[in-house]
This record gives C-alpha cells, sequence and structure tokens, in this order.
C-alpha cells in the first residue's frame, strides 16, 4: 500500500497517509477539520522486490564444468547378455 502525502490549503498542515490504492481520497484536515485537504503529488519510492526469484543469487550460473582432458577416454566394454531363465511365469 502507497504513502500519500497531503496539504490542508486552509491551515498548511502537512502529513502523510498509508492508504490504499482503492481507498478514497481523504477530504478532511484531521488538525483543522475543515474540507480542504489537497494530496500531493511525490516523488514515490522504488519497487521492491520480495519473495524468492528477484536476486542475483537465484540466476547464478554453476561453476564452470571442468575442461576435458587431451587424452581419449577408453571406450566401455559392451555387457554380456543375461542368461535366459528357466522359471516360468508365476513361479517363484
Amino acid at each position: 500500500m502507497p504513502t500519500y502525502d497531503y496539504l490542508c490549503e486552509a491551515c498548511s498542515h502537512e502529513f502523510e497517509e498509508f492508504q490504499a490504492i482503492s481507498a478514497k481520497r481523504l477530504r478532511n484536515c484531521p488538525k483543522c477539520k475543515k474540507p480542504s485537504l489537497k494530496r500531493l503529488i511525490g516523488p514515490g519510492a522504488g519497487v521492491i522486490f520480495k519473495g524468492s526469484g528477484f536476486y542475483q543469487t537465484d540466476y547464478k550460473k554453476t561453476s564452470p564444468t571442468p575442461e576435458k582432458s587431451e587424452t581419449p577416454k577408453e571406450p566401455k566394454e559392451p555387457k554380456p547378455p543375461k542368461p535366459p531363465s528357466d522359471k516360468k511365469a508365476g513361479e517363484k
């Protein structure tokens, strides 16, 4: 919720009010009670990102992979095929 700045044109009372965006603007001054408040346009606040997904560390790349060695690796030997089972289906 944003904070709005108000100025009373009757008594020059200036204050801030924490309001929802959908809330109606204030009309009466809390000091003199006259309906002469004016909402001021302020610089606003910077955007604040909260929660996961907004931090630089969330997108950090993993450590670089080690360089491949110049010597070629020997290929793995293929596994021998499994011998056929003597058991029939349903037997333990």
